[in-house]
């Protein structure tokens, strides 16, 4: 049988002020009225039975994930009791997952971006499952061509074709340099790392068993407690903060010896932050990006415009400027300075505590 988990955990501070560290920005209704998380389980319609969807958030999010997601069964909605990244999470998850059906075939899919169209994003998903049941020993990842030399991302090098589509890993390169990343885009051999995989559960159980033995054996009681049917939650309450906090890709796929990538043919856009908007919401003739229940905007041109609830927000004569109004705090910023959000954040703890985090 074929699952789906996907990884919801994050916070998004870049999003402040709607992001914030009680409700995090996949689950912000910020395209068509959608929160991301609500997006991502859309695009797996026709894919995968609703009841074999599984998503992993942090347990403070796990109410307002089931809120987002009704149709979800309300055990497949895992919360973890500490952040411990993102091996640890998949570990549980398979953990959960091979409580249900050893045999299963699991896909992992992050909760941060826009992939479309969603044909494509479609036959991607079948092929990379056809793939990993038909080279069970295999981890089966996916990558995107790189547009750009993007020194945000990690690379998959990768060489052999084994079939139209699909390719051998040679390595994985962390996010590089302006320079090594051009090197990278201009060999025709690097793709974007996705983050999203697709393995058989013996698969990932072996390669997780070999490389993270001691989470593995920590959570096997989990396992069994799900398994039996018993409430597992406060067992993996005293367990999981006691795993050692490390990524899937230096845990495993960067040790893995063998390793396969699906080509991405889609867009893949992360929502991360508040400029990201425009490349994915629709501009008003005048290229501003508003997404607000009430707003008058007037001469202004390329600016991203949000307001939660009946508030009006207007604004006059602004050009390349990011204003977001949340119920209890108003950015203004332009788009240059976006990226000093984090620096803001820390300036405004010092001050105000978490009041406004």
């Amino acid at each position: 049988m074929r699952y789906a988990v996907i990884m919801a955990g994050g916070a998004g501070r870049r999003l402040w002020p709607m992001s914030r560290l009680d409700r995090p920005k996949q689950l912000l209704p910020l395209l068509a009225g959608k929160d991301l998380l609500q997006i991502a389980v859309d695009r797996l319609d026709g894919l995968f039975e609703t009841d074999n969807i599984l998503v992993i958030t942090n347990k403070e999010y796990a109410p307002l994930v089931a809120e987002s997601l009704p149709q979800l069964p309300p055990g497949n909605i895992i919360g973890e009791p500490d952040i411990r990244d993102t091996a640890n999470a998949i570990a549980l998850g398979v953990e959960l997952l091979a409580a249900r059906d050893e045999n299963a075939t699991m896909t992992l899919f992050t909760a941060a971006h826009v992939i479309r169209p969603q044909d494509k994003f479609a036959d991607a998903v079948g092929l990379a499952c056809e793939v990993a049941e038909q080279n069970p020993d295999s981890l089966v990842t996916f990558g995107l061509r790189p547009t750009w030399p993007h020194t945000g991302l990690g690379y998959i090098h990768c060489r052999d074709a084994v079939r139209k589509g699909v390719l051998k890993v040679v390595d994985f390169k962390e996010k590089p340099d302006h320079k090594a990343a051009r090197q990278y885009v201009e060999s025709g051999e690097h793709y974007w790392n996705s983050g999203m995989f697709v393995w058989t559960l013996g698969a990932i159980r072996d390669a997780l068993s070999e490389f993270l033995p001691d989470s593995m054996a920590k959570l096997a009681p989990v396992r069994k407690a799900a398994a039996a049917g018993e409430d597992y939650v406060p067992l993996l309450e005293e367990i999981y903060p006691t795993l050692t906090p490390i990524s899937i890709d230096y845990a495993v796929m960067e040790r893995a010896s063998s390793v396969l990538m699906v080509e991405l043919k889609c867009e893949w856009l992360d929502v991360g932050s508040w400029t990201a908007l425009s490349q994915v919401a629709d501009p008003d003739e005048d290229g501003n990006v508003v997404i607000a229940d009430n707003a008058m905007v007037m001469d202004c041109n390329r600016n991203v415009i949000v307001t939660e609830g009946d508030h009006m927000l207007a604004v006059v004569g602004m050009d390349d400027c990011i204003i977001v109004h949340s119920n209890d705090a108003t950015l203004v910023c332009t788009k240059a300075d976006s990226q000093r959000l984090k620096q803001l954040i820390g300036v405004m703890e010092e001050r105000f505590g978490k009041k406004f985090s």
